[in-house]
């Protein structure tokens, strides 16, 4: 009976993800993921939606396979957010199924920073440490830990899906490159280069889209909107002075904007959201990324 009610409950909960979409924000750091509401949470009170352990043994997570999530850069919900994508700067990339916490692929992937889900069940990952040189990698879901395509990309963070322009965003160290699909219905599929542009700041941490022509670039010095259609990067206001964002998720319609920003080393604590302004802190977790619901 106990199992029959949470399943229920799980169905429920993703049932519900539309009403909530911009309100739910997948957490993640020291191998362990939440889903909380950001508007009725607060450092006093957070309210946990969905979790992921590493270390629960209904994880089942592939043997020895655990050491290799521990520490968590990003967790992005993909495929209409009925899905968990995880990377970890501790080696992996995991994708999730939220309803059942099922993992459907898995690779070892070193150095992991950023991943997205592809059209026909592939994820691209970009990576900033490998011994056969920085890169972003696609993986087939069906055969995970098994490289199907590989490009050179000096410390890779950040990599976005544009579904409406059918193109690739991959962000390195001092660029940004779009990619098209290439072969992409065969057994050998690949990326070909359309573009590339070089970024106005050092140290690129996080790409974020925002609409299908717009992306938000976050690097040491600060934030900056880049165009994709003007081909041109501009200042972002509210993130001007701040150094440091490692993450940004912002919605022009609302205004609402979440982002972490490194603090101790290379991690934050700290989810900041402002309109309104308030700061989440999560002392049991060292947090890299933060992202919202699409």
């Amino acid at each position: 009976m106990k199992r029959h009610l949470q399943f229920i409950f799980v169905v429920l909960l993703c049932a519900g993800c539309a009403s909530v979409k911009k309100d739910w924000l997948a957490v993640c750091g020291d191998g362990v993921v939440r889903i909380i509401d950001m508007a009725e949470s607060d450092s006093t009170n957070i309210k946990e939606i969905w979790r992921w352990d590493k270390d629960d043994p209904q994880a089942s997570l592939p043997k020895g396979y655990d050491k290799y999530m521990r520490n968590l850069d990003e967790c992005k919900f993909v495929d209409n957010n009925t899905k968990m994508l995880l990377t970890a700067s501790g080696d992996g990339m995991m994708l999730i199924d939220i309803e059942t916490k099922a993992i459907l692929s898995y690779a070892h992937v070193p150095m992991a920073h950023s991943a997205d889900l592809l059209p026909g069940n592939r994820i691209a990952v970009a990576l900033s440490t490998h011994k056969k040189g920085n890169a972003l990698e696609i993986y087939d879901i069906a055969t995970p830990e098994k490289v199907v395509f590989r490009d050179s990309l000096y410390s890779g963070h950040g990599v976005v899906w544009n579904e409406k322009r059918q193109r690739l965003y991959a962000l390195g160290y001092k660029e940004l490159r779009e990619y098209e699909l290439v072969d992409w219905n065969t057994d050998r599929p690949s990326l070909r280069q359309v573009k590339m542009w070089e970024i106005p700041m050092k140290s690129g941490h996080d790409l974020s889209p925002v609409d299908e022509n717009r992306m938000l670039v976050s690097a040491h010095e600060g934030v900056m909107w880049f165009d994709i259609n003007k081909e041109e990067f501009s200042p972002f206001e509210p993130l001007q002075n701040v150094e440091n964002v490692k993450s940004v998720n912002y919605d022009p319609k609302t205004g609402k904007l979440i982002y972490t920003k490194g603090e101790i080393k290379w991690w934050t604590h700290h989810i900041y959201q402002e309109n309104p302004n308030k700061v989440i802190t999560m002392d049991s977790l060292k947090v890299y990324k933060v992202r919202v619901t699409k």
